[in-house]
């Protein structure tokens, strides 16, 4: 069986278990601290992050972008429900708002929150633990209106986020807004278009391992479970 390095609340983590999920991969699911620099961690992945998936030939793939190609390649080629559309275009497409959930979503929302508010309580004083840090938090709560924004564009005008049917982008999408959801930071109520998307997306089978996570001291929002929110 393969294994993946992942940590609960890392947007980038969940993103690949989704996607193992929706091909009906199993998979073991290893936790990792990644401000924690274990050596060994760092020997499979010198870069430092998450996730990593090890497959059963003991072949190491580092990094979300790389998991998700390798895994379209190795297990989505000639499945009726591959996650990459067929066509140059839409291919396009889907990864380029693949790259922007995992990019610039990550950047301004999903893993300043994630580290303000999850890493930091767990940390040493010297790895920069600690309370989050509120105008970090209040940068994040802005950046998110704007994205939402986005979304509920995007879903007013197409079935899924890159077109007809649900990709790698939709499930980028989901995994990073699943973590904002944990914390309670996602102003739902403010764009209809991208909560009738997610709640189409929190109800998929895939997403039931995710809506299970918990963490030591940590209490998701109430609504982080219900899917009719």
């Amino acid at each position: 069986m393969a294994i993946l390095f992942h940590h609960p609340l890392c947007p980038r983590s969940r993103y690949i278990r989704l996607l193992l999920a929706e091909y009906g991969i199993e998979i073991e699911l290893i936790e990792e601290r990644p401000f924690e620099r274990r050596q060994d961690f760092l020997i499979a992945n010198p870069a430092g992050d998450l996730p990593v998936m090890i497959d059963s030939n003991d072949f190491v793939v580092p990094g979300a972008a790389t998991i998700a190609e390798y895994l379209d390649e190795t297990r989505g080629l000639g499945l009726d429900r591959r996650l990459l559309p067929e066509g140059p275009a839409e291919r396009v497409e889907t990864r380029r708002l693949t790259d922007w959930f995992n990019t610039k979503f990550y950047q301004e929302v999903s893993e300043p929150l994630v580290n303000e508010k999850v890493y930091k309580r767990y940390m040493r004083p010297g790895q920069g633990g600690g309370g989050p840090e509120m105008s970090v938090v209040r940068a994040v709560r802005s950046n998110i209106r704007y994205h939402l924004r986005y979304i509920g564009h995007l879903t007013a005008t197409r079935k899924w986020l890159a077109g007809d049917n649900m990709t790698h982008a939709d499930l980028a999408a989901a995994a990073h807004l699943s973590c904002v959801d944990f914390v309670g930071d996602v102003p739902w109520s403010e764009n209809a278009e991208a909560k009738e998307w997610y709640m189409r997306m929190k109800s998929r089978p895939s997403f039931r391992s995710l809506l299970t996570d918990r963490l030591p001291g940590m209490t998701p929002d109430r609504v982080y479970a219900d899917l009719d929110f």
